[in-house]
């Protein structure tokens, strides 16, 4: 391209120098050639203002007004210009989804300055601190959280580990705890991380009362236990006395032993997969199975107090009584027991309880057991499931509850997609139903079963 253009230059040069020479001979030819310099010159000046307007206009089409080596020169130009707003666009395209990802993440983020001044943040952290992205930004971290542990952490500026603070949606109800890290990075910039780590301390709230509850229900019969035993190894008792306290003896190792039970079959039904519908098991076996029980734990809680219950199950060919639920048998009759028996336990002598099987309009069915007893407060009906939850402990222990019942129960329900009902007001009795999925259940023949019954 420059060969073109000096090619050019001596072009005219040489022809204005033959014109001069013609005129005027020898000056007229430098004249010639000297005007044919200047003339380049005031063309290639007017070409370079034209081509600095239009690089000035920002406009990416065609140049007007130039040609030649201008022309070709703008062109490069203009392809320099698109490959760059190609690779912004790209960029800017890129940041923008990296925002987005970050808008999404469940974890609050905000990026801060070397002053801690606001420079952006996502949609989690203005809902867990109560920033407004448009108004807060260029405010200072410090000024707008508050929080004393936090405070305390931004001023020492270590932040090696995280700080945990309670957020904004906190309440006496429902606690909100946030674990708050800063990390540094780039030119003194920060970025603040804020997990949301409720349900974690909730759970290890849980383990350890869990942890406290079981170490508090061992420690009491095993320390009458050692009180027994030291009773037998250091007085003279008689032999009436003796078995008196073996008896006591022999009813606090069983409700160790019945503890222990219930812990490892919540731990079993925990750790274990979900039951298929390979294995179908008979409602009325179950039923059948239950009703022993229920009327041997009835006679011995009633053994010293006067009239038995009134238990009433549905017979044999009641309707619905043919059908089979898909899942584990053990698990299926200890929650049908635990419903049962916790109805006699706390059923006064003399009290009914009434076991139902009906099959319901969507194909489902229901298991419900109704009792007589002085019934639930409404308060206390929501945390019924929670392990050694007791509304009186003192009875519960007359009882010989392990407070574990009902937890059993409703993970045993969950894992053959049933879930567990409680209506009840106090002094007028409480029913505990277990409500089963139409997919759950099939009549004897292997057929789903989708005709309702009467409850029974």
């Amino acid at each position: 391209m420059m060969a073109w253009r000096w090619l050019a230059l001596l072009g005219c040069q040489a022809l204005l120098a033959v014109l001069g020479w013609w005129l005027a001979k020898a000056w007229g030819a430098c004249a010639g050639a000297v005007l044919a310099s200047w003339l380049w010159m005031l063309w290639d000046a007017l070409q370079l203002r034209s081509l600095r307007q239009w690089m000035a206009s920002g406009e990416l089409g065609a140049a007007s007004g130039l040609s030649g080596t201008w022309a070709m020169l703008a062109t490069y130009i203009r392809r320099a210009m698109r490959t760059r707003e190609q690779a912004v666009l790209s960029a800017e395209r890129r940041v923008q989804d990296i925002l987005t990802a970050l808008q999404a993440s469940p974890n609050g983020l905000v990026l801060m300055d070397a002053q801690g001044r606001i420079e952006w943040c996502n949609q989690m952290a203005e809902r867990q601190f109560g920033f407004d992205a448009q108004r807060d930004i260029e405010q200072s971290i410090g000024n707008l959280l508050r929080d004393p542990a936090f405070t305390r952490y931004w001023a020492v500026r270590d932040f090696s580990e995280p700080v945990l603070m309670q957020g904004r949606e906190s309440s006496a109800s429902r606690p909100v705890m946030l674990s708050v890290h800063i990390y540094p990075y780039g030119d003194g910039r920060h970025l603040l991380l804020a997990r949301d780590i409720t349900q974690l301390e909730q759970a290890d709230a849980m383990r350890r009362d869990f942890v406290a509850n079981v170490s508090h229900e061992i420690r009491t019969p095993l320390t009458v236990l050692v009180g027994f035993v030291e009773t037998l190894q250091t007085l003279p008792l008689s032999l009436e006395e003796q078995k008196h306290y073996l008896s006591l003896m022999a009813q606090q190792s069983s409700r160790m032993q019945n503890l222990v039970q219930d812990l490892l079959t919540l731990s079993h039904l925990e750790g274990s997969p979900l039951p298929g519908y390979s294995e179908w098991v008979p409602v009325s076996q179950m039923l059948r199975h239950c009703e022993v029980e229920a009327q041997a734990l009835s006679k011995l809680l009633t053994k010293n107090a006067g009239a038995p219950h009134a238990i009433s199950l549905p017979a044999a060919d009641a309707p619905g009584m043919d059908l089979e639920i898909a899942g584990v048998q053990a698990e299926l009759i200890s929650a049908f027991s635990n419903l049962i028996s916790n109805a006699l336990r706390y059923t006064p002598a003399g009290g009914s309880v009434q076991v139902r099987w009906q099959v319901l309009n969507n194909g489902g069915a229901r298991f419900s057991v109704q009792d007589s007893g002085s019934g639930i407060d409404a308060a206390h009906i929501g945390r019924l499931t929670e392990r050694f939850y007791r509304i009186d402990r003192s009875r519960s222990r007359d009882t010989g509850g392990t407070g574990l019942g009902l937890a059993i129960v409703k993970h045993a329900l969950q894992r053959h997609g049933a879930k567990l009902e409680i209506e009840s007001q106090l002094g007028a009795g409480a029913t505990f139903s277990a409500v089963f999925p139409p997919q759950r259940l099939r009549n004897a023949q292997g057929r789903k079963a989708l005709e309702p019954s009467l409850s029974l």
